[in-house]
């Protein structure tokens, strides 16, 4: 449930990204409408989130220090109980070279910052709740 106003919660959306002020933009963007979200600076902090409470979709940076988004992605694709956990890739990186190494990491789609990008059906794979976050994000 929502705190603020006691209606449902849309979804349970994981965002992992070391730049701060982007972090907290696009937190406070998807809690106002009406999403679940937690936020963390860095890929280990990410797996140790997902191993104790998966969350329903992940976004993630690719440039993060220590590890970047492509080594959180083939971590969690490694392990069954995680591999259907929808993860998205949030990046400046624009080359389709990136792009492709994001897909090959097992993320279900890749949107170069800014946000200019269409959403073909995504229903087989993510839940209706979360694509409408999707959506929103473009």
């Amino acid at each position: 449930m929502n705190p603020d106003n006691n209606t449902p919660l849309k979804g349970d959306i994981l965002i992992v990204d070391d730049d701060l002020p982007s972090l907290n933009t696009l937190s406070s963007m998807l809690t106002t409408e009406g999403y679940e979200v937690r936020g963390v600076p860095n890929g280990q902090m990410a797996l140790t989130v997902v191993e104790n409470e998966p969350p329903e979709l992940i976004l993630l940076d690719v440039r993060m220090p220590e590890m970047d988004g492509y080594q959180v992605c083939r971590q969690l694709k490694e392990k069954e109980k995680y591999r259907d956990i929808p993860v998205l890739f949030l990046s400046a990186l624009s080359e389709a070279a990136d792009k492709v190494k994001g897909f090959e990491a097992g993320a279900v789609e890749y949107l170069s910052i800014p946000f200019m990008i269409s959403f073909p059906n995504y229903d087989n794979l993510i839940p209706g709740k979360l694509m409408r976050a999707i959506v929103f994000l473009s």
